[in-house]
């Protein structure tokens, strides 16, 4: 079975492939020469020429130079990166890949893709290793015997993850991020003995937040950025995961089964498919916040009972996922909630159903790193079941947001020296609310307008103003959404659209949005669309099930009328009529 590391699929012992992999040659190359090459608080630990083949679970690699260093930038470092060059045929490009969860070790399954394409591509494990961090968990009560932690990974013993080391909280945030995109293009510098000719980043989840904190802080790294689902506003996009567990948690019946989401998910399509120019065939929403579906027609009545319906606390529990999370006292928004049409059954999707099933709420490890291991006793004063979202809102932020949340809208040095970026969000994913990405991007371009001295308004209208904000920013900033996309990948909708976490047979062709990205940096196209593709039962090899194209924010893909519905040429971008987007109070913002 195959889980997902915050989000991007990898095995569940991708950490530790590296064990019985090839011995370095024992004659000297341009490769194992890179052992000798000096780089200030790096040291390389290995430096190996890798034959074609398969290597640490990844098949069909050609021949490429392995490098792996650690970089100790304080005295409480120890970043992990790798880097991988391609022996031949390399196409003059780098692409550092962004992480996943707490990360915890070196993602092999998202390197592979872009190393196929030709890439030198880099990969860290964001310094959380030596912590004892995987993926899941980076502090934790332990597993408690519950049979759906111990399957991801979580373990017996208890855990505090990075707390008290407030520089491995910097390098987690943001800093091995950075040092790894530094090193690793000096690495590919020395290597082919000239640099890289365009740098890009590609992340989702982590990943995406690790890509929005790159534009924001060092925006010299990369020439494209390719940023998937973040989780941006961390300290917040955490709390809606533990408000939901509290909730699917507070009585016997309050769980909602795999069997309910299903039933749930058929009665909003049933309300609401077909909206915003998709089908009425749709298997998921073109923009879900057009549908008004009340779960409150599913409430069991007389006779019938769950899975068929909902109790009374099953239906507060489903309410509470739509409605996201609020302070108690003043009602004031804090992050928004997730969409209709994202309610997923799998357990491996990461969303409610996994959530709920685990001893404490998913993902909680950097609550720890603020309380402490008295997170994890309920018999203290903060822990998991009362957290104070008045109060400890407030102390966790001025713990950790410097350093974790990428919310700056201020995208001006990524701009002026050319930077592109495709930022992409599920429709569906329940795990990091879309609605969020929405409003950090039109923060951005609020941002960019009133900077300009215009007076537009911060909605998804494409509302220009007369500063001509959306349009502005679009020249080198463009937001994609993916209906019926679970979190960066899978989900009921075309899903596969590019990307070294996000890979299909299409990938390769000219209307990936890596290579969108590529044509907008080095030829200057801005990307109209973006196709996606679905698979018959998500296997390439099962053919195409149908495409469609994804269309820059706010605009919509709408039928055409006329034209075979599987195909994305029966489809047309347009201007999608104003939507109300959940948004935070403004202290909460963006």
């Amino acid at each position: 079975m195959k889980h997902k590391r915050f989000g991007i699929p990898v095995a569940v012992t991708a950490f530790v492939a590296t064990l019985g992999l090839h011995a370095a040659t024992a004659a000297a190359s341009s490769c194992t020469d890179l052992t000798q090459l000096s780089l200030p608080n790096t040291a390389i630990t290995a430096a190996q020429d890798i034959p074609a083949g398969s290597f640490a679970g990844q098949a069909n690699l050609p021949a490429f130079c392995r490098v792996t260093a650690t970089l100790t930038p304080t005295f409480d470092s120890h970043i992990l990166i790798e880097v991988w060059l391609p022996a031949a045929g390399w196409n003059g490009r780098f692409e550092g890949i962004g992480g996943g969860g707490y990360q915890g070790g070196i993602t092999y399954g998202n390197m592979g893709p872009p190393l196929r394409q030709g890439y030198a591509v880099a990969n860290t494990d964001e310094g959380t290793s030596s912590s004892g961090c995987t993926a899941l968990y980076c502090g934790q009560a332990g597993n408690k015997g519950n049979p759906t932690a111990i399957a991801f990974g979580e373990s017996a013993a208890a855990t505090t993850g990075l707390l008290g080391h407030p520089e491995r909280i910097k390098d987690f945030g943001w800093r091995a991020m950075h040092l790894m995109s530094v090193r690793s293009k000096e690495i590919v510098k020395a290597y082919y003995h000239r640099p890289a000719a365009y740098s890009y980043f590609s992340g989702c989840s982590t990943g995406g937040q690790n890509a929005l904190m790159e534009a924001q802080r060092f925006p010299e790294d990369y020439d494209g950025i390719l940023a998937g689902a973040p989780a941006h506003y961390r300290t917040h996009n955490h709390l809606v995961v533990n408000r939901d567990w509290l909730s699917a948690t507070a009585k016997p019946d309050s769980p909602v089964s795999s069997a309910q989401m299903t039933l749930i998910n058929n009665a909003v399509l049933a309300a609401c498919a077909g909206q915003d120019g998709g089908l009425k065939s749709d298997t998921f929403l073109t923009d879900p916040r057009d549908c008004r579906f009340d779960p409150k027609v599913l409430q069991c009545t007389g006779s019938n009972a769950p899975p068929s319906c909902l109790t009374q606390d099953q239906l507060a529990t489903i309410q509470t996922y739509y409605a996201g999370v609020s302070n108690p006292r003043t009602g004031e928004l804090i992050y928004p909630g997730y969409s209709r049409g994202s309610e997923a059954a799998p357990i491996g999707s990461l969303g409610l159903v996994l959530n709920e099933a685990l001893p404490e709420p998913a993902f909680d490890g950097f609550f720890y790193w603020v309380f402490g291991s008295q997170f994890g006793d309920l018999s203290s004063a903060h822990n998991y079941k009362n957290f104070d979202y008045d109060h400890d809102v407030d102390t966790v932020d001025k713990a950790l947001a410097a350093d974790l949340n990428a919310t700056s809208t201020d995208l001006s040095g990524f701009k002026k020296r050319g930077g592109k970026m495709i930022l992409f969000h599920g429709w569906a994913d329940p795990l990091i609310p879309p609605q969020g990405t929405i409003n950090y991007y039109n923060a951005v371009v609020a941002h960019g307008h009133h900077s300009e001295g215009g007076e537009g308004r911060d909605d998804d209208e494409g509302n220009d103003g007369r500063g001509g904000s959306l349009s502005s920013t679009q020249k080198y900033f463009r937001l994609f959404m993916a209906p019926g996309t679970w979190h960066c990948g899978s989900g009921p909708g075309p899903n596969v659209f590019g990307g070294a976490f996000n890979q299909g047979p299409n990938t390769d062709a000219d209307h990936s949005a890596i290579s969108a990205l590529a044509r907008w940096v080095e030829q200057g196209v801005a990307p109209e669309q973006i196709i996606a593709t679905k698979f018959v039962n998500d296997s390439p090899a099962a053919g195409v099930a149908f495409q469609r194209p994804l269309c820059p924010y706010p605009k919509v893909a709408k039928y055409k009328g006329s034209g075979d519905p599987t195909a994305a040429s029966s489809f047309a971008c347009v201007a999608d009529e104003p939507d109300y987007n959940q948004k935070p109070a403004p202290r909460y913002g963006p």
